[in-house]
C-alpha cells in the first residue's frame, strides 16, 4: 500500500536529520513487520504497563515528521505529548547538546556545579509572569517539578493541604497520583496514597455553562466548606488543562482563585508543564488569563526533547527550603541544561510565539469547518498550537453532550493508519487534541486535517 503526500520542506533548521522530507508517506500496513518484529521483543521485556499509543517504532525524526522502521512517515500532531515543540532534531538543540556532551555531561550541580543550570533559572526568571525576584530549581520531570513544589510551599507555609481541580492531570508518582482526577490508569491498584489532597470543582465552560465568577465561588466555597483556607498550603492548577481534555476556563475564573490564594496566603502554582514554553502563542499560558503566579512549573516542551523540568518560583518561597532540601542526581543535567538555553534561543530566532498563533489559525479553521459537517464534534477549543475536539453523542446537532468516546479511538487509528499521528485526551476519553511542533507547514496541518475529515465521513457512514 501507498499513500503519499508531498508537501514543502518546513522551516525547521537543516539538523542531522534534516534528509527526513516534510511530507506523509504509507508503504506497509500499520505497523509494518520491521515494527512487528520489534513489539514481539518488546513484549518479552517491557512490562505491559508501558503502553504505546502507536506501536511503531521510530527510527528517524525531523521538524514536524517521524519516520518508523519500515520507511512509513506520519505527520506528528503529538510532538511527544508537547515536547518537540521546536521540532524534531532541531539544529540549534541538536549542536548545543552535542557541545555539552563534549565538555561536561555529569557533575550534579549540587556538588560541582556549572554555568547552564545557572543560564536556565536566569531565562525562567525573565520569562515567567511576574516582575519580582524569583529563583529556580532543576528537576527531571514534570512529576518531579509538581512534588517539588508542594514540597516548598509545604515549608514556606508551615501548611499541608494540597488543593487541585476536577479533570487535572499532574503525574504519576505517588503524590501526583493522589492529585489527578482520574484514577484508570493511572492510579488504579496502586495505592495508598498522599493524604491532604483536596479536589474542588473547576471551570468547565462546555459543559457547566457558569461564568468565571459564578465558577470560581463555586471552587473556593468548596475549598472552603472541605479544607479551610487557613490548612492550605497550596493551590495547583493547569491553566489549560492537558490530559483533561485542553478544558480552557471562562474568562475571570483564574485571576478569582489567584486573589483568593493571595488573601488567604495559599501559594498559586501554575502546572505549565504541558501549556509552556511558547505553545499557546505566550512563553506560558498563565500570560493569556492575566495570571501571576507564586510559581510556575515547566518541563515538557523546555529542552526540545531532552529530560529536564524547573520549579520556578518567587525568591522568598523558594528560599523556604534548607539546603540540601532541594536537588537530585541528575536534576538539571549540564548537556539537558544545554538544550533548554538553546530552545530559549531557537523560539526567539525562528519567532515561534507568532508561529503558534498561526498554527491556531490554520487548524481553528480547518476543524470548525469540520464541526459543520459532522455533529458530533460539540466544542472546538484552545490557544495557539494547543488545540483540541471534543466529540459528542450523534442525532441532536450540538446539544448533544454526552461523550463518544468510541468516536475518538476510531479517528484515532483511522488516522494513524494514514501517516497521522493524533492524541486522544478527556476524563471520558472523547477528546481529540493537536499538539504539533511550531514549525510544522501550514500544508502539513492541511493534510492532516484532510485524513480527519475522510475518517469523519467513514464514520459517518458505518
Amino acid at each position: 500500500m501507498t499513500d503519499t503526500i508531498g508537501t514543502p520542506v518546513s522551516s525547521v533548521s537543516a539538523g542531522p536529520a534534516a534528509s527526513v522530507a516534510q511530507q506523509r508517506r504509507i508503504v506497509t500496513a500499520i505497523p509494518g513487520p520491521k515494527s512487528d518484529a520489534l513489539h514481539a521483543r518488546r513484549l518479552a521485556v517491557v512490562p505491559v504497563g508501558v503502553s504505546s499509543v502507536l506501536p511503531v517504532y521510530i527510527a528517524r525524526a525531523h521538524g514536524a515528521i517521524l519516520v518508523d522502521v519500515d520507511g512509513n512517515q506520519f505527520i506528528d500532531l503529538g510532538a511527544g505529548i508537547g515536547v518537540t515543540t521546536v521540532g524534531h532534531t532541531q539544529s540549534g538543540v541538536v549542536e548545543a547538546a552535542t557541545q555539552q556532551l563534549n565538555d561536561v555531561t555529569h557533575t550534579l550541580f549540587t556538588v560541582t556545579p556549572y554555568e547552564e543550570y545557572v543560564r536556565v533559572a536566569e531565562l525562567l526568571a525573565e520569562h515567567t509572569p511576574g516582575d519580582f525576584a524569583k529563583k529556580t530549581m532543576l528537576a527531571n520531570s514534570g512529576a518531579e517539578a509538581v512534588e517539588n513544589a508542594v514540597k516548598i510551599a509545604r515549608k514556606y507555609t508551615r501548611r499541608v493541604g494540597v488543593a487541585v481541580l476536577e479533570h487535572a492531570y499532574h503525574g504519576r508518582t505517588n503524590l501526583t497520583m493522589a492529585m489527578n482526577f482520574k484514577a484508570a490508569p493511572y492510579s488504579t491498584g496502586f495505592g495508598p496514597f498522599a493524604g491532604d489532597v483536596y479536589r474542588a470543582p473547576n471551570s468547565y465552560p462546555y459543559h457547566d455553562g457558569l461564568t468565571g465568577a459564578e465558577a470560581a465561588a463555586r471552587t473556593i466555597g468548596y475549598l472552603e466548606k472541605t479544607v479551610g483556607a487557613y490548612d492550605l498550603a497550596c493551590l495547583v492548577v493547569e491553566p489549560i488543562q492537558g490530559e483533561g481534555g485542553f478544558v480552557l476556563p471562562a474568562e475571570g475564573y483564574l485571576t478569582a482563585l489567584q486573589q483568593w490564594c493571595t488573601d488567604n496566603g495559599i501559594v498559586f502554582v501554575a502546572d505549565e508543564i504541558q501549556s509552556g514554553m511558547a505553545r499557546t502563542g505566550e512563553y506560558f499560558a498563565s500570560t493569556h488569563f492575566g495570571l501571576i503566579p507564586d510559581m510556575v512549573l515547566s518541563a515538557k516542551g523546555i529542552a526540545g526533547g531532552l529530560p529536564l523540568a524547573a520549579v520556578t518560583g518567587r525568591a522568598e518561597i523558594m528560599d523556604a527550603a534548607l539546603p540540601g532540601g532541594l536537588g537530585g542526581t541528575f536534576g538539571g543535567n549540564p548537556v539537558a541544561a544545554a538544550a533548554a538555553v538553546a530552545v530559549f534561543g531557537e523560539i526567539e530566532r525562528l519567532g515561534l510565539l507568532a508561529e503558534a498563533t498561526r498554527v491556531e489559525q490554520t487548524l481553528s479553521a480547518g476543524l470548525l469547518e469540520l464541526q459543520k459537517k459532522y455533529d458530533i464534534i460539540g466544542d472546538v477549543r484552545g490557544v495557539g498550537a494547543m488545540i483540541a475536539i471534543e466529540l459528542v453523542q450523534p442525532g441532536t446537532g450540538y446539544t448533544s453532550k454526552e461523550p463518544n468516546g468510541d468516536a475518538v479511538t476510531f479517528l484515532a487509528s483511522y488516522a494513524a493508519q494514514h501517516g497521522v499521528l493524533i492524541l486522544t485526551a478527556g476524563t471520558y476519553g472523547n477528546v481529540l487534541r493537536f499538539l504539533p511542533s511550531l514549525t510544522i507547514t501550514d500544508a502539513l496541518l492541511e493534510d492532516a486535517l484532510s485524513v480527519l475529515d475522510d475518517g469523519f465521513a467513514e464514520l459517518a457512514a458505518k
